[in-house]
């Protein structure tokens, strides 16, 4: 994991992390995390698995379509080995 070092932080700023960290039951260092991944990594944020679930949904797929689709690649797909490149 990396490693954050923040510089030239005022002794304020330093005190409310630590009330905040408090009152949430973890360490400074805990609640300073908590911050910066709630800052980059926004709950509104686009989830591919869960937006292909609402659009199969939406079209009325089944797990029996799925299955059947399954299948069907399997009877399609081509199992040989692939060929090397070569760089002649």
């Amino acid at each position: 994991m990396a490693a954050v070092t923040i510089r030239n932080l005022s002794a304020e700023t330093h005190r409310a992390l630590k009330l905040r960290a408090a009152q949430h039951n973890r360490s400074t260092e805990a609640e300073m995390r908590a911050i910066l991944e709630a800052a980059v990594r926004p709950e509104g944020r686009l989830r591919l698995g869960t937006a292909l679930s609402a659009a199969s949904r939406e079209m009325g797929l089944t797990n029996a379509d799925i299955e059947a689709l399954e299948q069907t690649l399997e009877q399609v797909r081509d199992r040989s080995p692939a060929e090397p490149m070569t760089f002649e």
